[in-house]
């Protein structure tokens, strides 16, 4: 396998070149439960902590634990507000531990659809 390394990257048919740490290093969906990855990117595994508890774990490391995770959540509560968040000591080089919250129901569960995306430099 050749490796390629270049500092910027443009698409076909793009007009405008972006950073390559710019770009996601690793990305997920998954069902709400968490009893399975959907479609991922970088990702090994998923570890299901408990009730609304999650752990995504990431095939290759970044470069240190500074890197932007964000989630997303799709839900069809319509009486409830549903929330996606990880705490800073959850995450590693080669890990994120992240909670899924409805409001209605107090405390972490179980949701639909989850969504992450992380960018940042990889090891």
């Amino acid at each position: 396998m050749s490796t390629i390394t270049v500092t910027n990257i443009k698409a076909t048919g793009e007009t405008a070149s972006r950073a390559v740490s710019g770009v996601a290093g690793a990305w997920m969906t998954m069902t709400g439960d968490g009893s399975a990855i959907d479609d991922s990117f970088n990702t090994a595994s998923l570890t299901d902590n408990g009730a609304g508890d999650f752990t995504q774990n990431y095939s290759n490391a970044f470069s240190s634990v500074h890197y932007s995770w964000c989630g997303q959540q799709e839900s069809t509560y319509s009486t409830t507000a549903v929330i996606i968040a990880h705490q800073h000591s959850g995450k590693t080089t080669s890990a994120t531990q992240f909670y899924t919250y409805r409001t209605g129901a107090g405390s972490n569960a179980d949701t639909e659809e989850n969504c992450t995306q992380v960018v940042g430099d990889l090891a």
